[in-house]
């Protein structure tokens, strides 16, 4: 049995752990907490007992959660492994049977993390539990909690981070208007957002030198031929800054809409405008010119479009 009292100075209060054998316990603590912490070694479940925090008996709460859905997943991983084995390959009906059993397992996480985030605002768990979402999946719901907090923890500089990379990106995220822009055509032609007004328009942002951005140009060749018949246009942005290369993809893959690109790399003005990160990534935007969708690919690409162009043709019949 290990028995702790700790002590310590911080300027606000934080997530702190604690290393006991090989186990990792987290507390949350401020000064002026009188913390005692209690755990036996040899408990395989890792429980603990602390007192003198409230905070921490959040975390604790939050980390059931986490360990419930790490445990599930840990077991279809394991089941998907010992299924292989037996056939002596990871086959593809396998993979089709585990890959949405997972995903789901994942989505499952974020429900119940949203729904514990949401329902402590005024603790830093709830700020340390929104930490573990995924951004690009989940950017709306981050965004409306950073605006809910942002009154909170104003001494804790990993909030103030978050709320202001949150805020950087309110502009750029779904319901916003896409801010217009400019850049230079692979013709050296001027193209500007402008010029689609009234279309429906995807900017992706992808470079000849990105793997992932290259095998999902098929599936873009692939939707664009389907709806461009419908009203779909497509702006590439490249962040190549070899102009050739960047004409060689292009060729390579057969993409046959609108191209521009800064040559710049992450540092154009068009890639700083939109905060671009990671590509590859996209923005779909309506005649409005409101965002609508951003960073869908693959099946949730043809989902989406496939959903967006058959509502769209619906109103136009009603019309």
């Amino acid at each position: 049995m290990v028995n702790l009292n700790l002590k310590n100075k911080s300027p606000y209060a934080n997530l702190y752990k604690i290393r006991a054998g090989a186990s990792v316990f987290d507390l949350i603590a401020k000064n002026g907490d009188a913390i005692e912490f209690a755990t036996n070694l040899t408990d395989n479940s890792h429980a603990y007992k602390i007192s003198g925090s409230a905070e921490s008996d959040k975390i604790k709460e939050f980390n059931k959660i986490s360990d419930f859905y790490v445990e599930k997943s840990s077991k279809i991983s394991q089941e998907f492994q010992d299924k292989s084995q037996a056939l002596g390959k990871e086959s593809d009906s396998l993979i089709k049977i585990y890959r949405p059993m997972f995903q789901k397992n994942m989505a499952d996480y974020s429900v119940a993390v949203l729904k514990f985030v949401n329902e402590n605002k005024n603790s830093l768990a709830g700020f340390y539990a929104a930490a573990s979402l995924d951004p690009s999946i989940y950017e709306q719901q981050l965004i409306t909690y950073a605006d809910a907090i942002k009154d909170n923890f104003k001494d804790n500089p990993g909030v103030q981070q978050f709320i202001k990379q949150m805020m950087e990106i309110k502009p750029i995220s779904v319901g916003h208007t896409a801010p217009d822009f400019t850049i230079g055509g692979i013709d050296d032609k001027a193209i500007s957002l402008s010029d689609f007004k009234g279309k429906y328009v995807m900017l992706d942002f992808w470079a000849s030198w990105c793997a992932p951005c290259r095998q999902e140009n098929p599936n873009v060749v692939k939707q664009y031929a389907i709806y461009k018949p419908l009203g779909l246009n497509i702006l590439g942005i490249s962040l190549d800054e070899d102009k050739s290369k960047w004409q060689q993809a292009i060729i390579a893959d057969k993409l046959t809409w609108k191209h521009g690109s800064d040559l710049k790399n992450f540092e154009g003005p068009t890639e700083r405008l939109y905060h671009i990160q990671a590509i590859p990534s996209n923005f779909i935007i309506d005649p409005q010119g409101i965002i609508i969708a951003k960073n869908v690919t693959g099946a949730d690409l043809e989902g989406f479009l496939n959903k967006t162009f058959n509502k769209s043709q619906q109103i136009v019949k009603i019309k």
